[in-house]
């Protein structure tokens, strides 16, 4: 079972944080939230469309109040 975990803040080191996570992390830890003052429309532009890192490899789509990321999704508050 995944350990579960929120992310607080969405700025460059909480989108990286997750990108690492989903690449390196799958199956030990499990991104279900996060807190970030932008919307999940924003936030999930954000995560697929990196200007350094290059665009994420999976899939990113955004819901109301939520991002779903390659399949998962992860609550935006």
């Amino acid at each position: 079972m995944a350990t579960k975990l929120g992310i607080n803040g969405f700025g460059r080191m909480g989108r990286l944080s997750l990108r690492a996570i989903n690449q390196y992390h799958q199956g030990k830890l499990e991104v279900v939230a996060i807190n970030d003052l932008t919307d999940a429309r924003t936030n999930a532009h954000l995560l697929k469309w990196d200007s350094t890192y290059g665009p994420y490899p999976g899939e990113v789509k955004a819901a109301e109040d939520s991002i779903v990321v390659d399949g998962k999704k992860v609550k935006v508050f």
